[in-house]
């Protein structure tokens, strides 16, 4: 299974165009919100066959997507969410204890605009930067490719729009 995971395009769409024109074909697109009404248009990009799940971000005023998701991604229980509501800006720890609450493995977050891959008390937490207005040192747009095959670990690969791979665990 592969999963590109995404936040905080804030109507910069082309950047993820030319994500998906990259990394296609995946199995499903994961939004993590701040999208701001883009959410209809990335669907229309995706084949039928292409799972699309988004998560409103503190930008999506009006957007009737909700706010946190679990699902289920191979052998992973996943948490989806903006983070804001867990102030992941200061610290992930919240965050970490509500994904163990729920017998989670895996938490996803956007919102700090700076790309994190760490496993810690037996969660992996996830946030694939921004791929439109980034704020870590260097400002490259990022985004995260999960991939998953039988009998194997999960694979998590930190890219950037500008050239290829920056981190993989």
């Amino acid at each position: 299974m592969k999963v590109l995971i995404v936040s905080d395009t804030h109507r910069k769409d082309q950047n993820l165009k030319l994500a998906l024109e990259r990394e296609m074909p995946i199995d499903m697109l994961i939004h993590l919100g701040d999208s701001e009404g883009s959410e209809h248009l990335f669907q229309t990009w995706l084949p039928s066959s292409t799972r699309f799940v988004a998560v409103k971000g503190n930008n999506d005023f009006f957007s009737a997507l909700d706010s946190e998701r679990e699902l289920r991604i191979g052998r992973h229980k996943c948490l989806l969410t903006h983070g804001h509501y867990y102030n992941v800006s200061l610290d992930t720890e919240l965050l970490r204890q509500e994904a163990v609450a729920r017998g989670c493995d895996v938490a996803m977050f956007g919102h700090t605009h700076r790309p994190l891959i760490e496993s810690r008390g037996g969660v992996t937490l996830l946030n694939p930067g921004s791929i439109s207005y980034p704020r870590q040192e260097g400002r490259q747009c990022t985004y995260l490719l999960m991939e998953e095959t039988a009998g194997e670990e999960t694979r998590y690969t930190l890219k950037h729009l500008g050239a290829g791979e920056l981190f993989s665990s």
